[in-house]
């Protein structure tokens, strides 16, 4: 409740936090748990683009936005790269994995694609993550939380232009890296840099995800790595034969250095995420006396995962953020061509890490890399885990006191 000008109490108005927590993927299914601890006693509802129950795998049930007809809502973008997300990608993402080969071949043709996912979704937005007043006329406020959007200068002057019109007229915007930020004060919308909220992981959920590493999946792992593992995970995009057979060579040599088992696990089960058989069929390549395809898909189970590693390896940032929040060694996976243009990892890892830590390699770099993200030393990445934590706790309430 909250005192009128009279004095008198009044009810707050509900919370609803907005993203692509409406599918299976690490990190945009942490966020609200975040955002709504953060938020104490609010009244929060959850809505993404399309209707789900993710519960069984440690998410929320989620609302369809367009379907919310609440009198006055505050309306917060909850992290993610929903500044880059279009309606295509938006739409198969949303769609089950069997399904996606047949619709792609299906929508040859950009206008195509386009006029599906405007029926699939319901709304013509060019990046439908990105709502406003004028979508939503019940919404109170309107916020963007840590939000991102490296690629935005890329994509095409449609998109663009919706963006950059809806984040004009927001109450808030706060992004979670700073190539972000500085395109969009070139495009003269100003931003706060603030932490994407999954560093708050460790803090919030700390107790919980400890409780998660004694069941009896994350059990069998310890016990069958006494000196440790490392926690990895790719894309599907990186699943042609050359390249795993080339990841595997450079794990063996990791296994082989640090005596370390392998584990490799899903960070997100959506189409155009990870895929099990990539993770099978590079086990199969591989000499190390123990090496491990960990199938849980439950996200606490997957912060234990990672949370009790001696190191994480992989493509996904939320990875890189959850073994940061845990003060864990880490370092990002990259294609070759990522790094030569802007890529959300790197971004954010730029922005975040200490100038000198690794920060990203390449397949036929992994070996080495991993060797240096394991031999930086512990109370650094300590400091790193706190500092994160203090700038997002000091960034909240000026969020919170935007609220109605």
């Amino acid at each position: 409740m909250r005192k009128s000008n009279d004095g008198s109490a009044r009810k707050l108005s509900p919370v609803v936090l907005f993203g692509a927590f409406d599918r299976h993927n690490l990190g945009d299914m942490l966020f609200p748990h975040v955002v709504a601890r953060m938020l104490g006693e609010r009244d929060v509802r959850f809505a993404g683009l399309a209707a789900r129950d993710l519960r069984a795998h440690g998410g929320h049930r989620v609302g369809a936005l367009m379907q919310m007809h609440e009198r006055a809502v505050d309306l917060i973008h909850v992290g993610g790269e929903i500044l880059t997300c279009d309606a295509w990608e938006a739409a198969v993402m949303l769609q089950s994995p069997d399904d996606v080969q047949r619709l792609i071949a299906s929508h040859q043709h950009d206008r195509d694609r386009l006029a599906w996912a405007h029926r699939v979704l319901g709304t013509r937005a060019h990046a439908p993550y990105v709502s406003s007043k004028e979508a939503l006329p019940s919404a109170a406020r309107v916020l963007f939380h840590g939000v991102g959007g490296v690629g935005l200068s890329g994509r095409d002057e449609a998109l663009r232009s919706e963006v950059l019109t809806k984040l004009a007229a927001a109450d808030d915007v706060t992004v979670r890296d700073a190539h972000t930020q500085a395109w969009l004060a070139q495009s003269g919308i100003e931003a706060r840099l603030v932490p994407d909220c999954a560093v708050m992981v460790a803090n919030l959920f700390g107790d919980t995800i400890r409780e998660r590493a004694s069941t009896p999946a994350i059990e069998r792992i310890r016990s069958a790595a006494p000196n440790g593992y490392l926690a990895v995970q790719f894309s599907a995009d990186f699943g042609d034969d050359a390249t795993l057979a080339q990841i595997a060579a450079q794990l063996d040599r990791v296994a082989h250095t640090h005596g370390l088992a392998v584990v490799f696990f899903r960070a997100g089960a959506a189409p155009w995420h990870d895929d099990l058989s990539c993770f099978e069929r590079t086990a199969a390549r591989m000499h190390a006396s123990s090496v491990h395809v960990f199938d849980s898909l439950n996200i606490w189970d997957i912060c234990a995962l990672i949370a009790h590693s001696r190191g994480y390896l992989g493509s996904s940032l939320h990875g890189r953020i959850v073994a940061m929040a845990f003060a864990r060694p880490r370092i990002n996976l990259l294609h070759d061509e990522d790094f030569v243009r802007p890529c959300k990892q790197t971004a954010f890892a730029e922005t975040w890490e200490d100038p000198d830590s690794p920060k990203a390699v390449t397949v036929s770099g992994l070996a080495d890399g991993v060797n240096d993200a394991l031999s930086v030393d512990q109370k650094r990445l300590d400091q790193t885990a706190a500092r994160l934590v203090t700038l997002y706790r000091d960034d909240f309430p000026t969020l919170a006191s935007l609220l109605v």
